[in-house]
């Protein structure tokens, strides 16, 4: 018998005989039910992909889309379409890595690289985590400020505290946190979703998704959108989230790998949805409206005003589910992180303390929040190659992959899409350090 593919399709039934036979042209019975388990298997595997799209409705992502919107209406949004696009791409790769080898990518280092590069990967792949979650207290503080007018820091430990009960329900069950987040995800979604409707018309939206741009400040931006969109820690825990055993038979993986699949373009089509709303609504409701300060709080504000309470209410909200998600996923993260390339098994709440403690530092030192948010953007962009590239190498090897491994059309799309987020991502961290 012939294996399947990791793209291979099911033969075609012959023709009945008899009168089972349905009349010419109507749908298989067969086939509908082989669509409906392919998508009863997409719905199971929608848990890890709604975790990792996450990161892609982060603090960060607030800040980018708003401020695009605010400042060039909607001409920016052709931008999040395609950094969603290559978003979906990466993290297909990086799941079709676990479903292939039954490993993750921090292990595969550990096994395949010298020792130093190992080392070397785990520590920028610890300050990724932490940078993470500087990202993460920084969103989830500002909005407890924006709510109940507390204090940064105050608010940042009580995020840390929250976030800390959330993520007492991982051990008892991955499916419990993935409930957890998902009910999270909604509340970021709601809060946009009632937003769009207090805006009224978005009929010139669909202007912003004919490719153009206005000048080096909106080059910048621009680069900052996609840039800025893959991030590094679930590139990690994709791949771990994803894992089949390898001793698996190979049709399995293979049915795994395209309900994993379908579950990544829902979830990151979700998510690019929100990405859009953000960009859309400063569109419609604070471009041309008078100057507005570039800040979360300034947002919050403007919305306020234009929009009336409600809407500045469902944003804080927003940001603030945004802000506690993000922070258990980072920390998830960091445990895959850790387990894989140092094969050390450490407890959550230590684990918890150790990625938590240097961003509450940077907020107790006094850090602007905005300067905070671009620091951490910064450290983010720096640990992307160095994801990137290692999947990107193990994918395009059948010693490590398998009859999974990718095809060549495949290889070739990845490194074309490593090479503009990493370069991107590296620009982004020279401008930073050298200045403009």
């Amino acid at each position: 018998m012939r294996p399947p593919a990791d793209t291979a399709e099911a033969p075609a039934p012959p023709p009945a005989a008899g009168p089972e036979r349905g009349p010419e042209g109507a749908p298989d019975p067969g086939a509908r039910a082989g669509r409906r388990s392919g998508l009863r298997a997409a719905a199971a595997m929608l848990g890890p992909s709604l975790v990792v799209s996450v990161a892609y409705m982060d603090p960060g992502n607030f800040a980018t889309n708003m401020t695009a919107g605010s400042r060039y209406g909607p001409m920016l949004l052709w931008v999040i379409a395609l950094a969603n696009i290559m978003a979906v791409f990466v993290q297909y790769l990086a799941c079709k890595l676990g479903v292939a080898t039954g490993q993750d990518l921090p292990r595969l280092c550990r096994e395949r690289a010298p020792r130093p590069v190992t080392y070397g990967l785990w520590a920028q792949a610890e300050l990724v985590a932490m940078a993470t979650d500087l990202a993460e207290f920084v969103g989830g503080a500002v909005a407890l400020h924006l709510l109940f007018g507390m204090p940064l820091l105050p608010a940042a430990f009580v995020v840390a505290g929250v976030s800390l009960l959330l993520l007492t329900l991982a051990p008892e069950g991955r499916r419990r946190f993935e409930i957890v987040t998902a009910a999270l995800l909604l509340a970021i979604l709601a809060g946009f979703a009632y937003q769009a409707v207090v805006a009224g018309s978005w009929s010139e939206a669909m202007t912003g998704m004919r490719p153009r741009l206005e000048g080096t400040e909106s080059l910048l931006l621009t680069t900052g959108i996609i840039g800025a969109t893959v991030m590094p820690h679930v590139i990690y825990l994709h791949s771990s989230l994803s894992r089949v055993p390898s001793t698996e038979p190979l049709a399995r993986r293979a049915r795994e790998l395209r309900a994993h699949r379908t579950a990544i373009v829902l979830a990151l089509g979700l998510a690019g949805l929100v990405n859009a709303a953000m960009l859309v609504l400063a569109a419609n409701t604070l471009h041309g409206s008078g100057p507005v300060e570039e800040t979360l709080d300034g947002f919050h504000q403007g919305l306020g005003r234009v929009l009336g309470p409600g809407a500045a209410l469902a944003f804080a909200l927003a940001l603030l589910a945004s802000g506690l998600a993000s922070a258990g996923v980072g920390t998830f993260a960091g445990q895959v992180i850790m387990r894989g390339f140092l094969r050390r098994q450490v407890p959550l709440t230590l684990r918890r303390l150790i990625t938590m403690a240097p961003p509450l530092a940077v907020l107790a030192l006094g850090a602007d929040p905005t300067q905070a948010l671009v620091l951490s953007q910064v450290v983010l962009s720096f640990g992307i190659p160095f994801a990137l590239v290692p999947l990107l190498l193990f994918t395009a090897r059948r010693t490590v992959m398998g009859p999974l491994v990718n095809k060549r059309t495949t290889t070739l799309a990845a490194v074309v899409v490593c090479a503009v987020v990493a370069g991107l991502n590296l620009f982004l961290v020279g401008r930073a350090l050298l200045g403009p």
